[in-house]
Protein backbone atom coordinates (compact mmCIF):
# COMPACT_ATOMS: atom_id res chain seq x y z
CA UNK A 1 0.00 0.00 0.00
CA UNK A 2 1.05 3.26 -0.99
CA UNK A 3 0.89 6.92 0.55
CA UNK A 4 -1.10 8.02 -3.08
CA UNK A 5 -3.44 5.24 -3.72
CA UNK A 6 -7.15 4.79 -3.38
CA UNK A 7 -6.39 1.93 -0.74
CA UNK A 8 -4.45 4.43 1.25
CA UNK A 9 -7.51 6.87 1.58
CA UNK A 10 -9.84 4.10 2.24
CA UNK A 11 -7.36 2.69 4.82
CA UNK A 12 -6.65 5.80 6.88
CA UNK A 13 -9.77 7.24 8.04
CA UNK A 14 -10.98 3.67 9.11
CA UNK A 15 -7.78 3.29 11.13
CA UNK A 16 -8.26 6.78 12.47
CA UNK A 17 -11.84 6.19 13.85
CA UNK A 18 -11.19 3.06 15.51
CA UNK A 19 -8.09 4.71 17.22
CA UNK A 20 -9.76 7.66 18.57
CA UNK A 21 -13.17 6.75 18.64
CA UNK A 22 -13.00 2.73 19.83
CA UNK A 23 -9.86 2.44 22.09
CA UNK A 24 -9.00 6.25 22.87
CA UNK A 25 -9.39 5.56 26.52
CA UNK A 26 -7.09 2.18 26.22
CA UNK A 27 -3.19 2.86 25.23
CA UNK A 28 -3.02 -0.97 25.05
CA UNK A 29 -5.74 -1.46 22.45
CA UNK A 30 -4.44 1.92 20.69
CA UNK A 31 -1.25 0.03 20.32
CA UNK A 32 -2.65 -3.13 19.34
CA UNK A 33 -4.12 -1.38 16.60
CA UNK A 34 -0.89 0.70 15.28
CA UNK A 35 0.91 -2.72 15.30
CA UNK A 36 -2.35 -4.43 13.01
CA UNK A 37 -2.49 -1.74 10.79
CA UNK A 38 1.10 -1.45 10.16
CA UNK A 39 1.62 -4.94 9.19
CA UNK A 40 -1.45 -5.13 6.92
CA UNK A 41 -0.07 -1.70 5.48
CA UNK A 42 3.10 -3.47 4.80
CA UNK A 43 1.66 -6.89 4.01
CA UNK A 44 -0.80 -5.52 1.31
CA UNK A 45 2.59 -5.04 -0.62
CA UNK A 46 3.86 -8.39 0.04
CA UNK A 47 2.77 -10.55 3.51
CA UNK A 48 6.06 -12.63 2.83
CA UNK A 49 8.50 -10.45 4.31
CA UNK A 50 6.37 -9.38 7.45
CA UNK A 51 8.27 -12.38 8.92
CA UNK A 52 11.23 -9.73 8.68
CA UNK A 53 10.24 -7.42 10.57
CA UNK A 54 8.83 -9.42 13.18
CA UNK A 55 12.33 -11.55 13.31
CA UNK A 56 14.24 -8.22 13.26
CA UNK A 57 11.62 -6.72 15.77
CA UNK A 58 12.53 -9.79 18.25
CA UNK A 59 16.05 -9.91 17.89
CA UNK A 60 16.63 -6.18 18.87
CA UNK A 61 13.72 -6.41 21.90
CA UNK A 62 15.78 -9.26 23.58
CA UNK A 63 18.90 -7.88 22.78
CA UNK A 64 18.43 -4.55 24.26
CA UNK A 65 17.40 -6.36 27.55
CA UNK A 66 20.41 -8.72 27.87
CA UNK A 67 22.73 -5.33 26.95
CA UNK A 68 20.86 -3.66 29.91
CA UNK A 69 20.70 -6.39 32.47
CA UNK A 70 24.23 -7.60 31.50
CA UNK A 71 27.22 -5.88 33.55
CA UNK A 72 30.13 -7.41 31.71
CA UNK A 73 31.80 -4.89 28.96
CA UNK A 74 32.51 -7.60 26.91
CA UNK A 75 29.46 -9.30 26.66
CA UNK A 76 27.57 -5.77 26.33
CA UNK A 77 29.39 -5.81 23.19
CA UNK A 78 28.89 -9.17 22.38
CA UNK A 79 25.20 -8.56 22.39
CA UNK A 80 25.66 -5.60 20.80
CA UNK A 81 27.38 -7.11 17.58
CA UNK A 82 24.50 -9.65 17.55
CA UNK A 83 22.41 -6.83 16.72
CA UNK A 84 24.90 -5.46 14.23
CA UNK A 85 25.67 -8.85 12.51
CA UNK A 86 21.81 -9.80 12.44
CA UNK A 87 20.75 -6.51 10.76
CA UNK A 88 23.71 -5.48 8.18
CA UNK A 89 23.21 -9.84 7.41
CA UNK A 90 19.36 -9.46 6.83
CA UNK A 91 19.99 -6.12 4.57
CA UNK A 92 23.54 -7.60 3.07
CA UNK A 93 21.66 -10.59 1.95
CA UNK A 94 18.54 -9.22 0.17
CA UNK A 95 20.00 -5.97 -1.19
CA UNK A 96 23.31 -6.91 -1.92
CA UNK A 97 24.13 -10.56 -2.60
CA UNK A 98 23.96 -10.56 -6.16
CA UNK A 99 25.54 -7.20 -6.80
CA UNK A 100 28.51 -8.79 -4.72
CA UNK A 101 28.33 -11.86 -7.18
CA UNK A 102 27.86 -10.09 -10.29
CA UNK A 103 31.24 -7.83 -8.63
CA UNK A 104 33.19 -11.03 -8.39
CA UNK A 105 32.33 -12.14 -11.86
CA UNK A 106 33.51 -8.73 -13.35
CA UNK A 107 36.57 -8.60 -12.11
CA UNK A 108 37.51 -11.87 -12.55
CA UNK A 109 36.54 -11.29 -16.29
CA UNK A 110 38.78 -8.14 -16.16
CA UNK A 111 41.59 -10.62 -14.96
CA UNK A 112 41.12 -13.14 -17.70
CA UNK A 113 38.63 -15.58 -15.84
CA UNK A 114 35.48 -16.40 -17.00
CA UNK A 115 33.30 -17.57 -14.41
CA UNK A 116 29.26 -18.68 -14.49
CA UNK A 117 28.19 -18.33 -11.02
CA UNK A 118 25.30 -21.08 -9.46
CA UNK A 119 24.95 -18.44 -6.87
CA UNK A 120 22.51 -15.77 -8.73
CA UNK A 121 19.21 -15.52 -6.89
CA UNK A 122 16.35 -13.71 -7.68
CA UNK A 123 15.59 -12.44 -4.75
CA UNK A 124 13.13 -9.46 -4.38
CA UNK A 125 14.29 -6.54 -2.32
CA UNK A 126 11.65 -5.93 0.81
CA UNK A 127 10.38 -2.21 0.61
CA UNK A 128 12.05 -0.51 3.91
CA UNK A 129 14.30 -2.99 4.85
CA UNK A 130 16.99 -0.19 4.57
CA UNK A 131 14.83 1.31 6.97
CA UNK A 132 13.60 -0.57 9.36
CA UNK A 133 16.74 -2.69 10.35
CA UNK A 134 18.38 0.79 10.97
CA UNK A 135 15.70 2.23 13.09
CA UNK A 136 15.99 -1.28 15.51
CA UNK A 137 19.90 -0.94 15.17
CA UNK A 138 19.67 2.72 16.45
CA UNK A 139 17.76 0.86 19.85
CA UNK A 140 20.76 -1.46 20.53
CA UNK A 141 23.17 1.17 20.24
CA UNK A 142 21.40 4.10 22.67
CA UNK A 143 20.74 1.29 24.99
CA UNK A 144 24.56 0.08 24.58
CA UNK A 145 25.96 3.58 25.15
CA UNK A 146 23.45 3.52 27.92
CA UNK A 147 21.43 6.33 26.61
CA UNK A 148 17.86 4.90 26.77
CA UNK A 149 16.41 2.12 29.40
CA UNK A 150 15.07 -0.75 27.17
CA UNK A 151 11.11 -1.40 27.46
CA UNK A 152 10.22 -4.48 28.73
CA UNK A 153 6.66 -4.05 26.85
CA UNK A 154 6.63 -5.93 23.58
CA UNK A 155 4.17 -4.77 22.06
CA UNK A 156 5.54 -1.52 22.17
CA UNK A 157 8.29 -1.92 20.43
CA UNK A 158 7.01 -3.71 17.80
CA UNK A 159 4.91 -1.11 17.12
CA UNK A 160 7.92 1.05 17.61
CA UNK A 161 9.30 -1.19 14.30
CA UNK A 162 6.81 -0.94 12.34
CA UNK A 163 5.23 2.13 12.60
CA UNK A 164 3.12 2.25 9.54
CA UNK A 165 3.43 6.14 8.68
CA UNK A 166 7.48 6.22 8.18
CA UNK A 167 7.78 2.10 8.02
CA UNK A 168 8.48 2.00 4.56
CA UNK A 169 10.49 5.07 4.00
CA UNK A 170 11.19 6.86 6.86
CA UNK A 171 12.34 9.17 8.54
CA UNK A 172 14.56 6.33 10.75
CA UNK A 173 13.35 7.49 14.34
CA UNK A 174 15.00 6.68 16.95
CA UNK A 175 13.37 4.99 20.33
CA UNK A 176 13.81 8.08 22.20
CA UNK A 177 11.47 10.20 20.28
CA UNK A 178 9.24 7.57 18.72
CA UNK A 179 9.52 4.46 21.03
CA UNK A 180 8.58 6.72 24.09
CA UNK A 181 5.56 8.34 22.30
CA UNK A 182 4.62 5.00 21.96
CA UNK A 183 4.43 4.13 25.32
CA UNK A 184 2.83 6.86 26.87
CA UNK A 185 -0.85 8.22 26.83
CA UNK A 186 -2.15 9.87 23.55
CA UNK A 187 -4.88 12.77 23.89
CA UNK A 188 -6.52 14.11 20.45
CA UNK A 189 -5.54 17.63 19.71
CA UNK A 190 -7.53 19.21 17.14
CA UNK A 191 -4.94 22.02 16.38
CA UNK A 192 -2.17 18.91 15.69
CA UNK A 193 -4.72 16.60 13.32
CA UNK A 194 -5.22 19.84 11.41
CA UNK A 195 -1.72 20.46 11.22
CA UNK A 196 -1.26 16.91 9.94
CA UNK A 197 -3.83 17.29 7.23
CA UNK A 198 -1.88 20.30 5.96
CA UNK A 199 0.94 18.00 5.59
CA UNK A 200 -0.61 15.49 3.90
CA UNK A 201 -2.04 17.74 1.43
CA UNK A 202 1.32 19.39 0.61
CA UNK A 203 3.21 16.24 0.35
CA UNK A 204 0.32 14.51 -2.11
CA UNK A 205 1.01 17.50 -3.87
CA UNK A 206 4.68 17.86 -4.08
CA UNK A 207 4.37 13.94 -5.07
CA UNK A 208 1.36 14.11 -7.89
CA UNK A 209 2.15 17.88 -9.47
CA UNK A 210 6.29 18.33 -9.13
CA UNK A 211 7.50 14.92 -8.93
CA UNK A 212 5.08 12.62 -11.00
CA UNK A 213 4.55 15.47 -13.39
CA UNK A 214 8.19 15.49 -14.60
CA UNK A 215 9.28 12.06 -13.91
CA UNK A 216 8.26 11.02 -17.63
CA UNK A 217 10.60 14.18 -18.93
CA UNK A 218 13.70 12.62 -16.85
CA UNK A 219 12.93 9.45 -17.56
CA UNK A 220 12.96 9.60 -21.30
CA UNK A 221 16.16 12.00 -21.00
CA UNK A 222 17.98 9.26 -18.87
CA UNK A 223 17.10 6.58 -21.15
CA UNK A 224 17.69 8.19 -24.57
CA UNK A 225 20.91 10.49 -23.48
CA UNK A 226 22.89 9.38 -26.56
CA UNK A 227 20.71 11.27 -28.75
CA UNK A 228 20.46 14.55 -26.55
CA UNK A 229 22.45 17.34 -26.96
CA UNK A 230 23.93 19.05 -23.69
CA UNK A 231 21.49 21.16 -23.11
CA UNK A 232 18.93 18.25 -23.15
CA UNK A 233 20.94 16.40 -20.67
CA UNK A 234 21.44 19.28 -18.18
CA UNK A 235 17.63 20.18 -18.31
CA UNK A 236 17.12 16.19 -17.33
CA UNK A 237 19.25 16.19 -14.46
CA UNK A 238 18.17 19.34 -13.58
CA UNK A 239 14.32 18.01 -13.50
CA UNK A 240 15.88 15.05 -11.48
CA UNK A 241 16.23 16.75 -8.82
CA UNK A 242 13.24 18.52 -8.62
CA UNK A 243 12.08 15.06 -9.01
CA UNK A 244 13.21 13.25 -6.32
CA UNK A 245 13.18 16.52 -3.90
CA UNK A 246 9.50 16.16 -4.49
CA UNK A 247 8.97 12.89 -4.14
CA UNK A 248 10.76 12.26 -1.23
CA UNK A 249 10.34 15.15 0.97
CA UNK A 250 6.43 14.92 -0.01
CA UNK A 251 6.67 11.11 1.43
CA UNK A 252 8.31 12.51 4.51
CA UNK A 253 5.29 15.33 4.79
CA UNK A 254 2.57 12.37 4.39
CA UNK A 255 4.64 10.41 7.01
CA UNK A 256 4.86 13.18 9.54
CA UNK A 257 0.95 14.50 9.06
CA UNK A 258 -0.03 11.22 9.34
CA UNK A 259 1.85 10.01 12.30
CA UNK A 260 0.62 13.79 13.82
CA UNK A 261 -3.58 12.58 13.11
CA UNK A 262 -2.65 9.41 15.74
CA UNK A 263 -1.22 12.18 17.82
CA UNK A 264 2.38 11.08 17.35
CA UNK A 265 5.67 13.90 16.06
CA UNK A 266 7.96 12.62 13.88
CA UNK A 267 10.81 14.35 13.19
CA UNK A 268 11.80 16.36 9.99
CA UNK A 269 13.11 14.89 7.40
CA UNK A 270 13.49 18.01 5.28
CA UNK A 271 14.31 21.58 5.68
CA UNK A 272 14.20 23.31 2.57
CA UNK A 273 17.56 21.66 0.90
CA UNK A 274 17.83 23.86 -1.99
CA UNK A 275 18.64 26.74 -0.37
CA UNK A 276 21.67 25.33 1.46
CA UNK A 277 24.58 27.90 0.90
CA UNK A 278 27.09 25.78 1.15
CA UNK A 279 26.77 21.32 0.80
CA UNK A 280 27.43 21.43 4.69
CA UNK A 281 24.29 22.64 5.03
CA UNK A 282 22.82 20.88 2.19
CA UNK A 283 23.54 17.55 4.34
CA UNK A 284 21.72 19.32 7.70
CA UNK A 285 18.75 20.03 5.71
CA UNK A 286 18.27 16.73 2.83
CA UNK A 287 16.91 13.34 4.57
CA UNK A 288 17.90 14.46 8.34
CA UNK A 289 16.97 10.80 10.05
CA UNK A 290 19.79 9.64 7.66
CA UNK A 291 22.08 12.25 8.23
CA UNK A 292 21.43 12.21 12.28
CA UNK A 293 21.69 8.36 12.05
CA UNK A 294 25.55 8.17 10.61
CA UNK A 295 26.55 10.90 12.61
CA UNK A 296 25.81 9.45 16.02
CA UNK A 297 26.15 5.88 15.04
CA UNK A 298 29.45 6.04 12.72
CA UNK A 299 30.92 9.19 12.21
CA UNK A 300 30.79 9.96 16.02
CA UNK A 301 32.24 6.69 17.35
CA UNK A 302 34.91 6.60 14.70
CA UNK A 303 35.99 9.80 16.47
CA UNK A 304 34.30 12.51 14.52
CA UNK A 305 36.21 15.85 14.76
CA UNK A 306 37.45 15.38 17.81
CA UNK A 307 40.46 13.98 16.44
CA UNK A 308 43.54 14.72 14.04
CA UNK A 309 41.99 17.04 10.85
CA UNK A 310 43.58 13.40 8.34
CA UNK A 311 41.27 11.05 10.49
CA UNK A 312 38.29 13.53 10.48
CA UNK A 313 38.75 13.36 6.71
CA UNK A 314 38.72 9.58 6.99
CA UNK A 315 36.01 9.53 8.97
CA UNK A 316 33.97 11.57 6.47
CA UNK A 317 34.85 9.58 3.80
CA UNK A 318 33.93 6.46 5.55
CA UNK A 319 30.24 8.48 5.82
CA UNK A 320 29.91 9.52 2.72
CA UNK A 321 31.04 6.12 0.96
CA UNK A 322 28.97 3.60 3.38
CA UNK A 323 25.97 6.49 2.89
CA UNK A 324 26.35 6.19 -0.88
CA UNK A 325 26.49 2.01 -0.57
CA UNK A 326 23.27 2.41 1.54
CA UNK A 327 21.10 3.99 -1.57
CA UNK A 328 21.28 1.03 -3.10
CA UNK A 329 23.91 -2.04 -4.56
CA UNK A 330 25.24 -0.35 -7.71
CA UNK A 331 28.61 1.33 -8.19
CA UNK A 332 26.96 4.57 -9.17
CA UNK A 333 25.78 5.50 -5.49
CA UNK A 334 29.30 4.50 -3.90
CA UNK A 335 30.48 7.02 -6.54
CA UNK A 336 27.90 9.61 -5.28
CA UNK A 337 28.76 8.95 -2.02
CA UNK A 338 32.39 9.77 -2.58
CA UNK A 339 31.65 12.76 -4.63
CA UNK A 340 30.30 14.18 -2.07
CA UNK A 341 32.91 13.53 0.28
CA UNK A 342 35.09 15.58 -1.86
CA UNK A 343 32.66 18.44 -2.02
CA UNK A 344 32.43 18.09 1.58
CA UNK A 345 35.82 18.29 2.69
CA UNK A 346 37.27 21.45 1.52
CA UNK A 347 33.82 22.97 4.00
CA UNK A 348 35.32 21.23 6.67
CA UNK A 349 38.56 22.38 6.19
CA UNK A 350 37.77 25.28 6.12
CA UNK A 351 35.51 25.41 9.25
CA UNK A 352 32.58 26.60 7.33
CA UNK A 353 30.21 23.07 8.10
CA UNK A 354 28.00 24.48 10.55
CA UNK A 355 27.96 28.53 10.67
CA UNK A 356 24.67 27.89 8.73
CA UNK A 357 23.12 25.18 11.01
CA UNK A 358 21.18 28.04 12.67
CA UNK A 359 20.00 30.09 9.93
CA UNK A 360 18.15 30.11 6.78
CA UNK A 361 18.73 31.69 3.30
CA UNK A 362 17.44 35.22 3.82
CA UNK A 363 17.81 35.09 7.63
CA UNK A 364 16.32 38.65 8.74
CA UNK A 365 15.40 40.19 5.05
CA UNK A 366 12.73 38.90 2.91
CA UNK A 367 15.42 39.07 -0.35
CA UNK A 368 18.73 37.01 -0.12
CA UNK A 369 21.79 38.76 -0.83
CA UNK A 370 23.98 38.28 -4.19
CA UNK A 371 26.16 36.70 -2.23
CA UNK A 372 23.62 34.19 -0.72
CA UNK A 373 21.82 33.55 -3.96
CA UNK A 374 25.51 32.79 -5.62
CA UNK A 375 26.18 30.44 -2.76
CA UNK A 376 22.50 28.55 -3.09
CA UNK A 377 23.55 28.53 -6.98
CA UNK A 378 26.51 26.52 -6.87
CA UNK A 379 25.29 24.65 -4.05
CA UNK A 380 22.73 23.40 -5.92
CA UNK A 381 24.93 22.83 -8.87
CA UNK A 382 27.21 20.76 -7.19
CA UNK A 383 24.53 18.37 -5.94
CA UNK A 384 22.62 18.59 -9.50
CA UNK A 385 25.86 17.37 -11.04
CA UNK A 386 26.13 14.50 -8.36
CA UNK A 387 23.04 13.42 -9.71
CA UNK A 388 23.87 11.97 -12.75
CA UNK A 389 25.41 9.29 -10.57
CA UNK A 390 22.79 8.75 -8.58
CA UNK A 391 20.11 8.68 -11.31
CA UNK A 392 22.22 7.05 -14.07
CA UNK A 393 21.82 3.15 -14.50
CA UNK A 394 25.95 2.50 -14.18
CA UNK A 395 28.83 4.03 -14.15
CA UNK A 396 29.34 3.63 -17.69
CA UNK A 397 26.49 5.63 -18.46
CA UNK A 398 27.01 8.26 -15.58
CA UNK A 399 30.57 8.99 -17.43
CA UNK A 400 28.76 8.96 -20.93
CA UNK A 401 26.25 11.66 -19.84
CA UNK A 402 29.15 13.58 -18.63
CA UNK A 403 31.56 13.31 -21.25
CA UNK A 404 28.15 14.36 -23.78
CA UNK A 405 28.11 17.18 -21.60
CA UNK A 406 31.29 18.73 -21.83
CA UNK A 407 31.75 17.68 -25.45
CA UNK A 408 28.05 18.33 -27.05
CA UNK A 409 27.99 21.77 -26.22
CA UNK A 410 24.91 22.25 -28.37
CA UNK A 411 21.56 23.29 -27.61
CA UNK A 412 17.82 22.55 -29.11
CA UNK A 413 14.71 22.92 -27.64
CA UNK A 414 13.10 19.52 -25.95
CA UNK A 415 10.03 18.32 -26.79
CA UNK A 416 7.69 16.63 -24.30
CA UNK A 417 7.65 12.87 -24.83
CA UNK A 418 3.57 13.02 -24.60
CA UNK A 419 3.78 16.70 -26.42
CA UNK A 420 2.83 18.89 -23.83
CA UNK A 421 3.90 22.24 -23.45
CA UNK A 422 7.59 22.50 -21.92
CA UNK A 423 6.74 25.88 -20.48
CA UNK A 424 3.96 24.83 -18.25
CA UNK A 425 6.47 22.72 -16.74
CA UNK A 426 9.24 25.75 -16.13
CA UNK A 427 6.54 28.34 -14.87
CA UNK A 428 5.51 25.66 -12.47
CA UNK A 429 8.90 24.99 -10.78
CA UNK A 430 9.53 28.50 -10.66
CA UNK A 431 6.95 28.79 -9.04
CA UNK A 432 7.12 26.02 -6.79
CA UNK A 433 11.15 27.04 -5.68
CA UNK A 434 9.11 31.09 -5.08
CA UNK A 435 6.55 29.57 -2.26
CA UNK A 436 9.04 27.32 -1.06
CA UNK A 437 11.57 30.09 -0.12
CA UNK A 438 8.48 32.12 1.31
CA UNK A 439 7.64 29.25 3.89
CA UNK A 440 11.63 28.16 4.17
CA UNK A 441 12.00 28.92 7.89
CA UNK A 442 9.04 26.37 9.05
CA UNK A 443 8.79 23.11 7.28
CA UNK A 444 5.82 22.07 9.01
CA UNK A 445 3.80 25.09 8.18
CA UNK A 446 3.32 24.86 4.52
CA UNK A 447 0.06 26.71 4.45
CA UNK A 448 0.43 29.76 6.48
CA UNK A 449 -1.64 32.44 5.40
CA UNK A 450 -3.49 35.08 8.03
CA UNK A 451 -6.40 35.47 5.87
CA UNK A 452 -8.58 32.83 5.55
CA UNK A 453 -9.79 33.84 1.95
CA UNK A 454 -6.16 33.68 1.11
CA UNK A 455 -5.56 30.18 2.81
CA UNK A 456 -8.78 28.94 1.23
CA UNK A 457 -7.97 30.11 -2.12
CA UNK A 458 -4.63 28.50 -2.19
CA UNK A 459 -6.17 25.63 -0.86
CA UNK A 460 -8.25 25.26 -4.02
CA UNK A 461 -5.29 25.89 -6.36
CA UNK A 462 -3.37 23.10 -4.59
CA UNK A 463 -6.30 20.53 -5.02
CA UNK A 464 -7.00 21.84 -8.75
CA UNK A 465 -2.79 21.08 -9.33
CA UNK A 466 -3.06 17.62 -8.64
CA UNK A 467 -6.24 16.85 -9.76
CA UNK A 468 -5.09 18.73 -13.64
CA UNK A 469 -1.45 17.00 -12.98
CA UNK A 470 -2.56 13.56 -12.21
CA UNK A 471 -1.79 11.01 -14.97
CA UNK A 472 -2.66 6.86 -14.27
CA UNK A 473 -0.33 6.27 -16.70
CA UNK A 474 2.26 8.11 -14.99
CA UNK A 475 4.67 5.47 -12.56
CA UNK A 476 3.13 6.44 -8.99
CA UNK A 477 5.46 4.80 -6.61
CA UNK A 478 7.74 6.10 -4.69
CA UNK A 479 11.55 6.70 -5.47
CA UNK A 480 12.59 6.01 -2.32
CA UNK A 481 10.82 2.90 -1.98
CA UNK A 482 13.84 1.07 -3.97
CA UNK A 483 16.20 1.67 -1.58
Amino acid sequence: MVFNSLEFFMFLPMVFVLYWFVFNKHLKGQNILLLVASYVFYGLWDWRFLSLILLSTIVDYFVGLRIYNTDDSLKRKRWLWVSVIFNVGLLGFFKYFNFFVDSWIDFSSFLGYNIESPWMLRIILPVGISFYTFQTMSYSFDVYYKKLQPTTDFLSFAAFVSFFPQLVAGPIERASNLLSQITNPRQFNYHQTVSGLKLILWGLFKKVVIADSIGPIVDDIFANYTAYPASTLVLGVTLFSFQVYGDFSGYSDIAIGTAKLFGIELMSNFKFPNFSRNVAEYWQRWHVSLSTWFRHYVYIPLGGSRVSKLKSVRNICIVFLISGFWHGANWTFVFWGGFHALAFIPVFLMGRNTIYKDSVVGQNTFFPSLIEIGQVLLTFGIVTFSRIFFRSESITDAFQFIKRIVTDCSYAPYNHPMGYRMIDYYILIALFVLYEYRIRKDERAPFKFKSKVVRFIFYTIVVLGMLLFYDDQVDRSFIYFQF
